[in-house]
């Protein structure tokens, strides 16, 4: 009996141990099986040197962030000096959220619900310990051994800390305001060029705005003949980038407490700590004047900046705030636009000037002429007409868009604002900007409870054992049903292995999708979906609208998409097969598609070159390289994807569509299958398809690329005295035949003039081949890419 006695004495002192053990307090380490919890103000986790802590910290009203900070404080806000933020778009309640170091070796942030917020997406049985440094890493590390499983350098927020690169994977994001930590609009990178700059990224329109976007990298001292892609800030103040871009602070050959940081207003500065009265300072920053980000007062506005009262925003005459509370968006107009233009006047903006979207551009230009091509343009919504002083003449810009305004009392122009006749608007509302919070409350309700200590225990302990007898319990069913299950199991794992993708429930697909809610695309194959996969990855869900097929059938040709692997084909990650319904999953393209960028300016000549060749490439593959042969037959804008480094891969492909390479009659894809304007004419002359089908397709996405024009808009095409609508292809072909200049009259405006003349004409040419209505003068995508390639080398 006094056995017993002693061994339950002991089997409580070590149940005690375990509860006393898993919580957190103040220390430089949390190990495996700990937690940090938002309702403890002691647990954190303190650097060696005492400079940086990391733990939760409020954000607003009952919502909180699991950051790292400095751990001193200073007078000088500076955001709380929070250099680091696990959660900054998702934050947790202020009660029972907890960051653990599970023993699967994950870091994991679960919120009062026990919702996943955020994960390091780790796993290691070893020992492992999450430190904070000395110089503000925060990392999970093996206690025996020098592997770094994560670490808080590798994916930074809006701060870079000395000696943390920013890399070709990482970029800065701006916070929305100095009392929202979430992500904001402007954001700091290496781009596709290998340039350090800033960008815009707003509700609307992106846009980059230093270095000076109108500027060619090397009239900046940029390089980008580079392939590192790295900058770093130093302990002395001195930073450099693989770009060739260097500075100094003006504090620089001291070892002082600085950050570099991307600020809410589109600004990178770095701040330095003096030593002494322990405030922040600027040390050094981008560039002087922040009227220049672009997006800072949103369209339709205009910036102007006085060292007396700082920044301030107006509405241009005529128009108002569409957001009283943020700036960004912008403002609208309080009247009809109308295109009559005996209705229409200007009112001049002196010293105003906006920048970007013009579409049209003259030098040596009288006022008048300028008036006229607005006013004789739907869609221009005001001109440009101003002095350049280097050149000794005025210059004459139409503007389709008013974005990125500001008031320059030395810009030697004025911008005139189209409003309709008769009008008495002559200012337009201001302010100056104000920063909002913008996070909600996170309701949650609570029963609060007397807490006994002994009658928590005993629970716990009660739980324990009756968890205890739940997993005996659950063991001897398993056993008693293994055998039963083997087959089905079996059978099941046959299939993942066979296809190679994990096979969802239909109730999984579309939990992810909140029931089909979000809809980003449609096709003749089904409506594509954005969903989040229950391991927080952004998915595009494909529901098929013929789910005829049995689901042995169906697994067949998945199992063929399986095979495929090309750098420029859509990733799919997995499939539902369940009674009636067929969805498909592929990963998501965080730019959208080609179709919804042709419009925008983000995609220079050199981005659409590097599309096109890699299009041609991925068809090539499909044409002639895999075992099955696969035509695509539906090629267009639509179905070609963006990543956030804007390489494309092809979208919708496979399935309905796999061939017999060596049937050349291919009845089985007689119907007429594509797009409008994007279809050979063997759909409409029901002649066999090939894979020709594919290289007119192809032809017609590359001069829409090249002309920013629709296929199926009607161009004026002048034969002898008249006048005749015709496709994209003829507009393009009488242009051609007509002008030695034939490549400028074609190229889309948003492109600009800075493009390889070569390259273009390499490319209009090729294009033009492809789409000849004869299919065998048509040339293979194989050749297609062997034209593209070596013109593009032999460019270089």
């Amino acid at each position: 009996m006094k056995n017993m006695d002693f061994s339950f004495t002991l089997f409580l002192l070590v149940l005690i141990f375990s509860f006393q053990s898993s919580s957190s307090s103040s220390s430089s380490s949390l190990r495996k099986g700990s937690s940090i919890s938002v309702e403890n103000p002691e647990d954190k986790i303190i650097s060696p040197n005492g400079m940086f802590t990391a733990g939760f910290t409020s954000i607003g009203e009952n919502a909180y962030s699991f950051a790292i900070w400095f751990t001193e404080p200073n007078s000088l806000k500076l955001n709380n000096t929070i250099i680091w933020t696990a959660n900054r778009d998702q934050p947790v309640n202020g009660k029972r959220s907890k960051l653990t170091l599970l023993n699967t070796g994950n870091i994991v942030l679960l919120d009062v619900s026990l919702n996943n917020v955020w994960s390091s997406n780790t796993a290691s049985l070893k020992p492992l310990e999450l430190h904070l440094k000395n110089d503000g890493n925060l990392v999970l590390r093996e206690l025996q051994g020098t592997e770094i499983l994560w670490q808080s350098f590798d994916s930074p927020t809006d701060t870079l800390l000395p000696g943390q690169p920013l890399t070709r994977y990482t970029k800065l994001v701006a916070a929305i305001s100095e009392t929202n930590h979430s992500s904001g609009f402007y954001m700091s990178f290496f781009d596709d060029e290998n340039i350090f700059g800033l960008h815009y990224n707003g509700r609307d329109v992106s846009s980059s705005y230093w270095p000076r976007p109108w500027l060619l990298s090397w009239d900046v001292g940029r390089s980008n003949f580079n392939s590192s892609r790295t900058a770093v800030l130093d302990s002395l103040g001195n930073f450099h980038s693989s770009d060739n871009f260097t500075f100094s602070t003006s504090d620089y050959g001291s070892v002082l407490q600085r950050i570099m940081k991307l600020d809410s207003d589109g600004m990178v500065r770095v701040y330095s700590r003096n030593n002494v009265s322990k405030n922040w300072y600027v040390s050094w920053q981008a560039f002087s004047g922040t009227c220049l980000v672009h997006g800072i007062c949103g369209a339709n506005s205009t910036c102007s900046y006085s060292p007396e009262y700082g920044r301030k925003c107006s509405c241009i005459p005529g128009y108002k705030m569409r957001n009283h509370n943020d700036w960004s968006y912008g403002c609208e107009p309080m009247f009809d636009f109308t295109c009559n233009k005996s209705e229409s006047t200007f009112l001049e903006m002196k010293n105003v000037e906006f920048y970007g979207y013009d579409f049209h551009y003259i030098e040596i230009c009288n006022y008048s002429t300028c008036e006229d091509l607005c006013i004789q343009d739907c869609n221009c919504v005001a001109f440009q007409h101003s002095f350049w002083e280097k050149k000794g003449f005025y210059r004459c810009f139409t503007k389709t868009q008013l974005q990125n305004g500001r008031f320059v009392p030395s810009f030697e122009g004025s911008t005139y604002l189209r409003l309709p006749k008769g009008n008495s608007f002559s200012k337009g509302e201001s302010s100056t900007p104000s920063n909002h919070l913008c996070l909600e409350k996170l309701e949650r309700v609570y029963v609060k409870e007397s807490e006994n200590h002994y009658v928590k225990f005993f629970l716990w302990f009660v739980t324990v054992i009756g968890a205890f007898e739940a997993v005996c319990i659950f063991s001897v069913w398993c056993s008693l049903f293994r055998s039963r299950q083997k087959t089905n199991a079996d059978q099941h794992r046959y299939h993942l292995a066979e296809i190679g993708f994990r096979k969802f429930s239909y109730l999984e697909l579309k939990k992810a999708t909140k029931g089909f809610s979000q809809e980003i695309g449609r096709g003749g194959g089904g409506v594509v979906y954005k969903g989040v996969l229950s391991d927080q990855r952004h998915a595009a869900i494909k529901r098929l609208y013929n789910a005829q097929q049995g689901e042995s059938e169906f697994l067949a040709e998945v199992g063929i998409i399986g095979r495929l692997n090309h750098m420029n084909l859509i990733e799919m990650w997995g499939y539902c097969a369940e009674g009636k319904y067929r969805l498909l999953v592929y990963e998501y393209m965080e730019n959208g598609s080609l179709a919804e960028n042709l419009s925008s300016n983000k995609l220079d000549w050199s981005k659409r070159y590097k599309i096109a060749l890699a299009i041609a490439r991925v068809l090539a593959y499909l044409h002639e390289e895999c075992l099955e042969w696969i035509l695509h037959c539906d090629i267009k804008p639509q179905n070609i994807l963006l990543d956030s480094n804007f390489q494309p891969k092809l979208a919708d492909f496979g399935l309905s569509k796999l061939q017999n390479r060596n049937n050349l009659n291919n009845l089985s894809v007689s119907t007429i299958r594509g797009t409008r304007g994007y279809m050979a004419p063997e759909w409409i002359f029901n002649l066999p398809i090939t894979s020709k089908v594919d290289v007119y397709s192809y032809g017609i996405v590359v001069l829409e690329m090249i002309t920013g024009k629709s296929p199926t808009t009607g161009f004026k095409v002048l034969n002898g005295e008249k006048e005749s609508v015709g496709r994209l292809v003829t507009w393009v072909r009488d242009k051609k035949g007509s002008s030695v200049g034939w490549l400028e009259e074609i190229v889309d405006d948003e492109i600009g003039l800075g493009y390889d003349k070569s390259k273009m004409e390499m490319l209009a040419k090729v294009a033009l081949d492809c789409v000849v209505d004869e299919r065998d003068s048509r040339p293979t995508m194989s050749r297609v890419v062997e034209m593209l390639q070596y013109h593009g080398t032999d460019g270089q």
